[in-house]
């Protein structure tokens, strides 16, 4: 066949006549295969030829040259966070999704990889080479970077310095789409006090402050507030979704789902329930709260206008370990949110996170970091089918990176999560997904101990440590949409906040804006600080 043979039998038949009617004509066999390919009929068997790799490339030239920038305002903003969702990720994730569909998985493409501006950002925070999420939540959501370990504070706030807090507050697109009359909204897989999803409503010099119960001392007597007591009173949040029941209410509070376990009980110390509280100060007849998959699917998003749902006493489960009786997906509250929040006629702010990619590299088990990763592309295809794309710009992005790698010159098609061809020096198999540090790191009786298939294995690592690090090189930014074409190059990572804000007409880039066309930037001046 010579590169014509196909996977599927009718297609070999008219390739073995075409072969024998022109034998030797390349030509028009390369012709002949540009057409194929045009109509979809051309599978892996074809890549020898080089027609198959010629033809993709000019549909996709003939894509790029009919791209034009949308420069209109966005209605709707949504920010994808893929937390830990490296560049190596997102490759690996793209094999795997590919897999699980049955396909080789090289090619194959994520939701994500559709969109047709991308740049990169430097994620490192003004203290840290390496940063951790609570630094770069306030960069990509406040528009300024800052120190690790806080939140929605600008540098000059000291890690753990309560008083350092007042006068050095800065405030998220999130708030800013809020004051400009947007409906607003936050879903994620952890906690909702946990880092990248409180940055943007939380100004706190230490990012563990969940509830009042982890506050120090000196921090009670100074006047701080807790991240819990923040998410209530300070942005006015229409939609609330993730884990972190335990940070709401008092202490020894049973947790409805585990009324028996008192590790999953409330934890606050000043009494409050702080539950009832968000539900009374929503003067709407259309508030209401969820505590399983249950309540949420009950929700009438067509009368509802506020929505808290805590799923889990902390964070949630990994997307293998779900329950999906009673846990929803990513995928379901990112939709709830979005059919309630889309009814507000000067459009909305959503933020979606999937933090357990994060969570799964920090325990070295590949498997569960890429199945949330592919979920979280999952959402993203899924919001596209919810959205107006000419009014609504969708941005995915990463707060940073993993010691994550594949490699090990795997033949095409190997399972992301198999062996590499060739076995170490130590005579034993590797798996291609190795972490440069972590947990996975163990010497049995001299030497490496056997790989696994389990969903929970850990991958194994060069340099003992309890949890595998974040990584300091550059994310991706995948953007389509109105404004998207402002993403481009290598930027620092607080651009994007900056790009949202001037896409959706928000402060600080309000002054000046039309509904038709691009905005300038405040007269006599650059623009101020999202703050």
């Amino acid at each position: 066949m010579g590169g014509w043979g196909s996977l599927v039998p009718e297609f070999d038949v008219v390739a073995i006549e075409l072969t024998g009617k022109h034998n030797g004509d390349k030509a028009w066999l390369d012709k002949a295969l540009a057409g194929m390919i045009s109509l979809g009929l051309v599978l892996l068997g074809d890549e020898k030829a080089p027609a198959y790799w010629n033809e993709r490339a000019r549909r996709t030239l003939e894509s790029a040259l009919t791209l034009a920038p949308v420069t209109r305002r966005a209605k709707n903003m949504i920010l994808f966070l893929g937390d830990g969702m490296g560049i190596s990720t997102i490759s690996a994730a793209r094999i795997y999704k590919g897999q699980l569909e049955g396909e080789p998985g090289e090619d194959s493409r994520l939701a994500m990889e559709t969109f047709p501006y991308v740049a990169l950002a430097k994620t490192y925070n003004v203290d840290r080479q390496v940063p951790d999420s609570a630094g770069t939540g306030t960069a990509y959501l406040c528009g300024v970077k800052a120190n690790a370990k806080t939140l929605g504070v600008s540098a000059a706030a000291v890690y753990g310095k309560c008083n350092t807090t007042w006068g050095n507050e800065v405030h998220s697109v999130l708030h800013q789409a809020k004051q400009s009359g947007k409906s607003v909204g936050i879903v994620t897989t952890t906690r909702v006090q946990h880092a990248s999803p409180g940055a943007s409503y939380a100004h706190v010099v230490n990012r563990e402050w969940y509830s009042d119960a982890d506050l120090p001392k000196e921090a009670i007597r100074q006047g701080c507030k807790d991240i819990a007591y923040q998410l209530v009173h300070n942005t006015d949040i229409n939609v609330i979704l993730g884990g972190g029941r335990m940070y709401m209410t008092p202490r020894k509070t049973p947790d409805p789902e585990y009324p028996t376990d008192p590790k999953q009980s409330g934890t606050r110390k000043d009494g409050l329930d702080l539950v009832e509280r968000w539900l009374s100060a929503k003067e709407v007849p259309g508030a209401r709260y969820v505590w399983n998959k249950e309540g949420l699917d009950a929700v009438d998003e067509n009368s509802t206008d506020y929505l808290l749902g805590l799923f889990e006493p902390k964070d949630m489960k990994y997307e293998l370990n779900r329950d999906t009786s009673t846990d929803p997906s990513i995928v379901e509250m990112m939709e709830k949110a979005i059919r309630i929040l889309r009814r507000n006629p000067r459009g909305f702010f959503l933020f979606v996170e999937d933090k357990l990619i994060d969570h799964g590299h920090h325990s070295s088990r590949a498997k569960q970091a890429l199945s949330e990763a592919v979920m979280l592309d999952r959402a993203v295809a899924r919001a596209a089918e919810l959205t107006d794309a000419s009014e609504t710009l969708t941005v995915v992005t990463a707060d940073h990176s993993h010691v994550f790698s594949f490699g090990g010159s795997t033949p095409r098609g190997n399972s992301i999560f198999g062996l590499a061809p060739k076995k170490a020096e130590d005579k034993r198999p590797y798996t291609s997904i190795l972490y440069g540090n972590g947990p996975g790191y163990a010497i049995a009786n001299g030497s490496r101990p056997d790989v696994s298939k389990d969903k929970d294995y850990r991958q194994q690592a060069a340099v003992p440590l309890d949890t595998e690090t974040h990584a300091g090189e550059d994310v991706a930014i995948m953007a389509k949409g109105p404004m998207a074409h402002l993403f481009h190059g290598v930027q620092e990572q607080n651009y994007v906040a900056h790009v949202l804000a001037y896409a959706g007409c928000l402060e600080p880039y309000h002054a000046g804006c039309d509904s038709r066309t691009l905005i300038s930037a405040r007269p006599g001046g650059p623009p101020h600080a999202l703050c």
